[in-house]
């Protein structure tokens, strides 16, 4: 067995998690094109809260407006899915390939 076979690995401690102001202050220094942010925005924006005497018009046009942030959502989602899939293809290929070069190497060197 050899000496790297026993040693045994220790791992950093845990970090404390954040207080409070600390939290604030990251929401408060985040960009505004932050992706978090910007889906709150948007969705704030378009489904407004419903109220207790809310009119059945209104109400109707705020299940339209969720219904359709749903289905904007769910292409969104989608297309985001694939390029993933895409992207995990690539990254299969790239391994894959790195393979094999380190294999040539390894017969040309001995």
């Amino acid at each position: 067995m050899s000496a790297k076979a026993k040693k045994r690995v220790v791992l950093p401690t845990r970090p404390e998690p954040p207080n409070v102001e600390q939290i604030l202050e990251d929401i408060q220094s985040a960009q505004p094109n932050d992706p978090v942010f910007t889906l709150l925005t948007e969705l704030r924006e378009d489904l407004p809260a419903p109220g207790k005497n809310e009119d059945p018009e209104a109400k109707r046009e705020r299940l339209y407006r969720q219904s359709q942030s749903y289905v904007e959502m769910n292409h969104r989602l989608q297309a985001a899915c694939s390029l993933l899939k895409e992207k995990c293809k690539e990254l299969k290929l790239a391994g894959t390939t790195l393979e094999q070069s380190i294999s040539e190497m390894k017969q040309r060197a001995l």
